[in-house]
């Protein structure tokens, strides 16, 4: 079973999808859920639903880890046409997981109490991104 996913980013951060793709999942269901971006400038992590500061600590030591292309620190880059949010968020997406797989068990996933499933989306304005999702 396969469905594609699309959602809205409000720019750099975390946006929750876990209700959509519950949503999708049928009653009864058994399998592994797999989930892919298809986006290079961006990420799908599972994280802390609980404590915002959580989220906000991530984004912060994302940015200090990489920072935008205009900063000293990357003059090495040499793809910026598209922005000084455009590369580093490439090279985000390349440390950070792309797809995920999650066990689904009567009809739902088995993420733990405080973990739900987010996009990390890593340019600085909203996009519209696709999620591919397979359960088998």
């Amino acid at each position: 079973m396969q469905t594609t996913f699309e959602f809205r980013t409000d720019g750099p951060g975390l946006t929750d999808i876990t209700a959509g793709i519950a949503a999708w999942i049928p009653p009864g269901a058994e399998g592994l859920l797999t989930l892919f971006i298809r986006h290079t400038s961006c990420s799908l992590l599972i994280q802390e639903n609980a404590d915002p500061d959580v989220q906000r600590d991530l984004l912060a030591w994302l940015g200090r880890f990489i920072p935008p292309s205009d900063d000293p620190a990357m003059s090495y880059l040499r793809h910026t046409a598209e922005g000084p949010d455009d590369m580093p968020a490439h090279l985000k997406a390349a440390v950070l997981p792309v797809s995920l797989q999650i066990p689904v068990q009567s009809g739902r996933m088995r993420l733990g109490t405080w973990q739900s499933v987010y996009l990390f989306e890593h340019r600085t304005r909203p996009r519209s991104r696709e999620v591919a999702a397979h359960l088998a």
